[in-house]
């Protein structure tokens, strides 16, 4: 099967976070806890809304590769000169309702209560911006969205739909294997949040997918639907090569789109099971997939409690500024970034970094992860080699790193 010609790439770029505040309230509905069932196989999509276009491929619990469905973002992003991608060119996933024989593309607006602790995030990337969804976890503003979602973002900002009131946030941490981020937004106070469910998602269990369809930042999108499968495993191959597995997911038939990433998926008494993280496309049913909601307070918990271990990585990494050549050996610099670190000390386009802070850097993953292991604000001595084979050095003052 053809795959769909992918939204631009999503990108990076950021400030350093303050976490949320300790010990939030969350509001939980009042019934018992049931424990999911797992699943076997599944289909799976790319989401991001700063994302990188993806291609995917379904994989059973074996890792065996099962029918050729395309996958998708279900984040959607503007290039540079803010244009969105044409979603016509995504099979089946065009707006909701329009054009004929829409088949499963059964969607409306969300109802004010649907909408309640529903946000919508707007990435500001270095080549264009993109849009998702969120949910607020505390009266003071502690959002959850897909890590995909702010994945390289440079700034954030966050309109609650309820009131209409905007924020800019600052990105607390996040798991981009598990594809969940936190969120901080800038002096809110009194905010609504989501009630989430202390019950797990079953088979067959009615639900409905709520999201920014389209990210154009209008009226949410409520799709209704049905859980179909629990425990799913899908695999996303990245544009770059990559791959990236999610697992433990829930499979739903609900028509979830570019734009939905970081929606919340909700039961019949309206709380919320699960979030939005991708759906497929290249057939006339649109599958959409969930992280369950417990595992995204899992992940929630670890980052509030500053808990950096496994995949968990916390606020923003230092920035030199410097856009490497992926075909040199060496961390040839082939962009200077305007307004940097990298363009105080002087480095430009032709450039070898060999070191920072004394320590030789032979590759660009090396370079990375020496600076990486700095935050913003700290000073560090650069060495390069010029085009011209000179040696050069200069202490600088990192800048915020994207979201990463």
């Amino acid at each position: 099967m053809t795959s769909p010609t992918p939204p631009p790439p999503y990108l990076p770029p950021p400030p350093p976070p303050p976490f949320g505040p300790a010990g939030h309230a969350r509001r939980r509905s009042r019934r018992g806890l049931v424990a999911a069932g797992v699943a076997g196989g599944v289909l799976l999509v790319g989401t991001g809304a700063a994302t990188t276009a993806v291609a995917l491929q379904v994989l059973d619990r074996d890792g065996a590769a099962s029918a050729g469905t395309s996958l998708v973002p279900s984040t959607t992003a503007q290039d540079g000169a803010g244009g969105r991608p044409d979603t016509g060119t995504l099979p089946r996933l065009t707006p909701y309702g329009r054009g004929q024989d829409a088949g499963s593309e059964t969607a409306s607006d969300a109802s004010a209560e649907q909408s309640t602790g529903i946000v919508q995030i707007t990435s500001t990337l270095t080549n264009g911006t993109g849009a998702g969804t969120g949910l607020v976890l505390d009266a003071d503003g502690t959002i959850v969205t897909n890590h995909h979602v702010v994945d390289g973002a440079t700034r954030i900002e966050v309109t609650v739909v309820s009131t209409g009131q905007a924020y800019r946030a600052t990105y607390v941490g996040g798991d981009a294997v598990t594809d969940v981020a936190v969120l901080q937004l800038e002096g809110a106070s009194g905010l609504t949040p989501v009630d989430l469910s202390d019950d797990a998602a079953q088979v067959g269990d009615q639900i409905t997918a709520v999201g920014d369809a389209g990210g154009d930042g209008g009226s949410l999108t409520a799709a209704p639907g049905t859980v179909s499968a629990l425990g799913q495993d899908i695999t996303v191959q990245e544009t770059d090569g990559s791959s990236t597995k999610l697992t433990d997911l829930i499979r739903m038939d609900a028509y979830v789109v570019p734009g939905d990433s970081g929606g919340a998926v909700l039961d019949d008494q309206g709380d919320v099971v699960g979030m939005n993280v991708a759906a497929s496309s290249g057939s006339r049913e649109v599958t959409g997939y969930a992280i369950p909601i417990a595992t995204v307070e899992s992940v929630v918990d670890r980052i509030e409690a500053g808990d950096e271990s496994g995949d968990i990585e916390l606020g923003y990494s230092g920035y030199l500024g410097v856009g490497l050549d992926p075909s040199a050996s060496s961390a040839l610099v082939a962009q200077v970034i305007d307004d940097t670190a990298a363009e105080e000390a002087g480095l430009a386009v032709g450039d070898t970094i060999t070191a920072v802070d004394g320590d030789t850097v032979g590759t660009a993953d090396a370079l990375r992860s020496a600076i990486a292991a700095h935050d913003p604000g700290d000073r560090v001595t650069i060495t390069w080699t010029t085009s011209g084979g000179s040696t050069r050095s200069a202490t600088v003052t990192l800048g915020e790193g994207p979201v990463s």
